[in-house]
């Protein structure tokens, strides 16, 4: 049986399980974005990071929609990864005292998690396909698209102040 709770034999279980995956890690950042909120001290990261929790309430709905869609009810599974990239987080930016260097700190993780979303949802849109769900391709590709967005402004507000800032 390995990491998973249950015996993967097909596909399409597999592209459940990684919905209940992506599914529990979306839930689990709406828990953890308040806190990189609250150690922002940069205006545009805090306003980035408020934005990022408003979208990401949004991609847990798009993935509820898609559970329904694929005949199946959300459900969560554990995922250690984002429990593991959260706890960096947290660990990391616990141990920053200069405002900058957090600021520089906070984006870093962020951008931790916005990859792994970006690699989870990447392959459940081509499974989705390969399953002939374009329509949960479809939805998929939404969120996508908006976590691809959410890193470029982190990259781009690195570059152009905060690691200026924290060097």
């Amino acid at each position: 049986m390995g990491l998973f709770t249950k015996d993967i034999a097909t596909l399409d279980d597999l592209f459940v399980h990684q919905l209940q995956d992506i599914y529990y890690a979306e839930k689990t950042i709406i828990k953890a974005l308040p806190t990189m909120i609250g150690k922002a001290t940069d205006p545009q990261l805090r306003q980035g990071f408020e934005t990022h929790l408003a979208e990401t309430k949004v991609h847990v709905e798009r993935l509820e929609r898609v559970f329904k869609m694929h005949g199946q009810s959300p459900k969560a599974v554990n995922c250690p990864a984002i429990d593991g990239i959260i706890k960096e987080a947290d660990e990391v930016s616990g141990d920053v005292a200069n405002k900058e260097v957090l600021d520089a700190a906070l984006i870093a993780s962020a951008q931790a998690v916005e990859h792994y979303e970006i690699t989870r949802y990447g392959t459940l849109i081509a499974w989705a396909k390969q399953l002939g769900r374009n329509d949960c391709a479809t939805v998929l590709q939404e969120t996508l698209d908006e976590e691809k967005a959410t890193d470029h402004k982190l990259t781009s507000m690195a570059e152009s102040k905060i690691n200026r800032k924290a060097a």
